[in-house]
């Protein structure tokens, strides 16, 4: 029997509080278990912003839906306006079928479509859209307006959607044939995915390469695509009778004189029914980057197999031309094609896809060999700009190429013919070549220009205002007609040791390649400030003598010993100096120099770029004697232009061996030659003998300055120089020769 006295409940009581305060105490079971969270059912305006977010990615996503599901209305004329890259509007407007009153309803709603109504339809579609997605989507991340009119209506109807539901009951408007559609604010109410869109030029420049993909597949449409509030279409393609004239038309005449046409039919022997007919680019096509235009069933995709497979060709082949142009309409059945694995249907699933494209592979390769007999150079045409140095703007169109517009005939004397990127066009082509044994340390060109390439946007410089006032006056100071210059020059080879042959337009000039590169330096030593890599000296070298050393280069009359004791005074006070602003040099411009007073590192100014080290302790001497200490900007400046003036290309200090100065390398060798022949009376003969070592110590150094020049210093220049505009009447750049009036002369003859 249980005890049920009060003495008793008491006591259990006591002894259950007394258990709970031990567990509470126990670490092992200080936590409590969290109990499992609640699944719940999303609300389904949430469940349609997500589904929103997947289906339209970009603007280019929207107007791609919305241009297929023109193309699905029978349409032969789209029109496509576009506003800030898509953010502000897309209208795009076609002369379809339209859509009929009672349907608008429903228009936006999830899964509404007129393209299946079945599951097993999927397997046999023949249209481009059938999720009813895309309008829906649109509704939960813009504004969308919906203008539209059918055959046989007297006027039409225009309605207002959000959320995928009507905002109001359709008004009667006036409306032409077809549809108008109006995306407006796009991903108003996602914050995060706007901002990560405001380059506007990025996204209409993906909406106009996918209409410009779209004109040339349906050649039996016209298309047009512009800026709001522009006059002149960037796309504009007419309705052709053939696919390659839609290409002439949308990327140009010369594109499509370089293509040849390839066809593969395959039948359900080889395991895979398919037919293939499109063009690819011959050896004359010359561009950047793959165009690789696919059409599966007459849908829009991407096939990334595919296209490595076709650029392995191209690079076995022809290696000069190995990024292509391909233009591809496969045609297979239905049934072997999924088109439901990617929420912007941009990708598709093919049965066997692995025998249909080592199929292409094969087809192309083999007509890339048979056309790679013969290759047809153009002569290439410019229009005319007047020779004095300044400034000309212009609009670079952002359509692929201009749409069959005649380029206007050029007048002979205002023809230039140039090719930047082939060496044999340059000057020293046509000198007689030496070799040269350059260095293991010299990188090869391509690896030169991919590191120019990656500091085209430089690290970011300390936020010092005094040196955000030095790059400011740099900015204010530039000559806008020099910018232009330098930025599309044509280097053609040196003249002497100081000047370059350069060429821009129909005019040659020469070039100081001296101040030009000094320049440059000062300004990148500006823009790395703070943020440099740095060269390791593999022998430090003491601040005192290398200052001592280049005292003594100075002093005209070195035979004088009566100022040797001036001099290492002077040389001692600069290294106490230096000694004093040691951190703020390693700090800000990466010279560091150890406490024993011995230089051990040089900042990196330019990549793949080591200067002249014969000119170290000239500039020692100069952050010595030039720089103002005391003023900031005064500081910065003037160790920044003696870096500049260090890391500049002077001619080395080895006389040029080429031409008369070879004779600085022969050597005096006497010997007597009354030993040999006693009735010359002991006369002594002089012998001149060569010396080799230091012979092949100049070659090295003076091509290996002309190799710095050429591939290192002008792709630089051209990337981040802006000459100031004293350059413009220093003698910088002097006109030589000009293309217009050598023809007056010659013409005469």
């Amino acid at each position: 029997m249980t005890d049920c006295s009060p003495l008793a409940v008491a006591m259990e009581e006591e002894e259950s509080t007394a258990t709970a305060m031990d567990v509470e105490e126990s670490p092992s079971t200080s936590i409590a278990p969290r109990d499992p969270p609640k699944i719940q059912r999303l609300e389904e305006s949430v469940v349609n912003r997500i589904a929103a977010g997947e289906v339209i990615q970009r603007p280019v996503s929207a107007v791609k839906e919305l241009v297929e599901n023109s193309l699905d209305a029978d349409s032969t004329s789209i029109s496509v306006t576009v506003k800030d890259g898509g953010l502000k509007l897309i209208q795009v407007s076609d002369d379809g079928h339209g859509i009929r009153r009672e349907d608008l309803p429903i228009l936006c709603e999830r899964h509404t479509t007129s393209k299946l109504s079945k599951y097993e339809d999927l397997f046999s579609l023949s249209s481009m859209g059938f999720r009813g997605e895309a309008l829906a989507s649109m509704t939960y991340v813009a504004h969308v307006t919906v203008t539209t009119i059918t055959k046989g209506q007297i006027h039409g109807h225009r309605v207002s959607y959000r959320d995928g539901v009507m905002e109001h009951e359709p008004k009667a408007c006036a409306a032409v044939k077809g549809t108008q559609i109006m995306v407006e604010n796009l991903f108003y109410n996602m914050i995060a995915r706007r901002k990560t869109l405001q380059n506007s030029a990025d996204d209409y420049g993906k909406i106009v390469d996918l209409l410009s993909r779209m004109a040339i597949h349906h050649n039996n449409v016209s298309f047009s695509c512009r800026k709001h509030g522009a006059v002149k279409a960037d796309v504009h393609s007419v309705v052709s009778s053939s696919r390659l004239d839609s290409i002439r038309s949308v990327y140009g005449v010369s594109v499509a004189k370089s293509l040849i046409k390839v066809e593969v039919s395959s039948g359900e022997s080889s395991g895979c029914a398919f037919d293939m007919e499109g063009f690819v680019s011959n050896s004359n096509y010359v561009a950047k980057k793959t165009i690789l235009v696919l059409f599966i069933n007459d849908r829009l995709v991407e096939c990334s197999a595919l296209k490595r497979a076709i650029e392995i060709v191209y690079a076995a082949t022809l290696p000069k031309a190995s990024k292509p142009f391909v233009y591809m309409s496969i045609n297979l059945p239905r049934e072997h094609v999924d088109i439901n694995i990617h929420p912007t249907k941009k990708e598709v699933s093919l049965l066997n896809q692995e025998i249909m494209i080592e199929m292409i592979q094969s087809e192309v390769e083999l007509k890339l060999r048979n056309t790679n007999d013969t290759r047809t150079f153009q002569e290439q045409k410019v229009e005319y700009i007047q020779s004095t140095l300044k400034s000309s703007r212009s609009d670079t169109p952002v359509s692929p190429l201009p749409s069959g517009q005649k380029t206007p005939k050029v007048p002979v004397h205002k023809m230039v013919r140039t090719d930047s990127s082939d060496p044999a066009g340059r000057l020293h082509a046509f000198l007689q070549p030496k070799p040269h044994n350059l260095p293991d340390t010299v990188s090869s060109l391509s690896a030169v220009r991919s590191s120019i390439r990656q500091r085209r946007n430089p690290k970011e410089t300390a936020d010092l205002s005094s040196v955000q006032e030095l790059l400011s006056g740099v900015d204010s100071c530039c000559h806008p007609g020099l910018l232009e210059t330098v930025r599309n020059c044509t280097y053609v080879g040196m003249a002497d040791d100081v000047f370059a042959l350069v060429q821009y337009q129909t005019h040659l000039y020469l070039a100081n390649v001296v101040n030009l590169s000094k320049e440059l330096m000062y300004q990148q030593t500006l823009r790395r400030f703070a943020h440099f890599n740095a060269i390791q000296l593999s022998d430090p070298a003491p601040l005192s003598e290398l200052i001592l050393l280049a005292l003594q280069e100075e002093d005209l009359d070195p035979e004088n010993n009566e100022k040797d004791h001036l001099k290492e005074r002077i040389a001692e006070m600069n290294t106490e100096l230096l000694m004093e602003k040691v951190e703020m040099l390693e700090e800000y411009f990466s010279v560091f120099i150890d406490s024993d007073g011995n230089l051990s590192r040089l900042p990196v100014i330019l990549d793949q770029y080591t200067p002249d080290m014969d000119r170290v302790p000239e500039f020692l001497l100069c952050l010595g004697n030039d720089v103002e200490w005391e003023d900031e900007k005064a500081c910065f400046q003037g160790v920044s232009a003696a870096i500049g003036n260090f890391y500049a290309m002077h001619p080395p200090l080895l006389p040029n061996p080429s031409g008369d100065g070879v004779r600085f390398y022969y050597t005096k060798t006497s010997e007597k030659s009354s030993q040999e022949n006693p009735a010359l009376g002991g006369n002594v003969e002089m012998e001149s003998v060569l010396d080799q070592d230091l012979l092949s110590d100049a070659e090295t150094a003076w091509a290996q300055r002309e190799w710095s020049i050429q591939h290192v210093l002008f792709p630089s220049m051209r990337l981040f120089l802006k000459p100031p505009a004293s350059m413009a009447s220093n003698g910088t750049f002097v006109k030589v020769a000009s293309l217009e009036k050598l023809y007056k002369i010659f013409e005469r003859c």
